[in-house]
């Protein structure tokens, strides 16, 4: 006499535990708590966060050298190159790296590990910080339960650092003074623009360029030269 075939109508599938997603896990997946390809898409971003991190890192230094609102002395005020605040909040100490080692602490935590090692400023950290993940990954989607919120926030870490690489809030461009190059006639002195994501400044009148950190400083150096040269006429004159 063969044993009924047992009821299994009230049987759930496991699923995957990552949001936005909860796909039905497969036959060889029901030992673990996020799907395979959860696990994949999310090496691949922890993979490229570190690239995603120096690049915002480069635009931040760039905005905060110069942020500097420069006067002369006839009262002209240059406009500083608005920080991105967007841009400064990731790479800051609350930003990438410290979202990165709150799923560490939390991961190490689970294990029974220790405390994870000071590993320096938020440059230093981050690749670190993406090598203890990446290597971790398959444990973390095998066998901690919180994986998936884990998972959720590495997409949405991921997502707002290429969306600022990429450039895709389109900043407009803005006035940060004139031109202080030379000329044939004295000082072209045309107004300048530009993007606040970009390294790049070129006069449209005289083709004057200006690219790097230090020529942005030497771009406002000229500039408060221009106008502290202006104040002197201004201040003969009225003698």
């Amino acid at each position: 006499m063969y044993d009924p075939i047992p009821d299994d109508s009230g049987y759930e599938w496991p699923t995957c535990v990552t949001p936005h997603c909860n796909r039905r896990l497969w036959t060889i997946e029901a030992d673990r708590w996020a799907c395979r390809p959860c696990e994949d898409v999310t090496a691949t971003r922890i993979a490229e966060l570190p690239a995603l991190f120096r690049q915002l890192d480069t635009t931040a230094a760039l905005m905060k050298g110069a942020s500097r609102v420069s006067s002369g002395g006839s009262g002209t005020r240059t406009a500083p190159i608005p920080p991105r605040l967007d841009v400064l909040n990731l790479v800051g100490p609350g930003g990438v790296a410290a979202r990165l080692s709150a799923i560490e602490d939390a991961w190490r935590a689970t294990l029974g590990w220790t405390v994870a090692p000071w590993r320096g400023n938020p440059a230093q950290a981050v690749p670190e910080l993406a090598a203890f993940l990446a290597n971790n990954l398959l444990w973390a989607c095998s066998s901690y339960e919180e994986v998936g919120q884990d998972i959720d926030d590495l997409r949405r870490l991921h997502g707002e650092c290429t969306a600022l690489v990429n450039d895709e809030r389109r900043p407009g461009r803005v006035q940060i003074g004139n031109c202080p190059a030379r000329v044939d006639d004295g000082v072209c002195w045309q107004p300048l623009t530009a993007r606040a994501d970009s390294h790049r400044v070129r006069c449209g009148a005289c083709n004057s360029a200006w690219e790097t950190i230090g020529e942005w400083r030497e771009l406002r150096a000229g500039q408060e030269a221009v106008l502290a040269a202006l104040a002197l006429e201004n201040h003969a004159t009225a003698a």
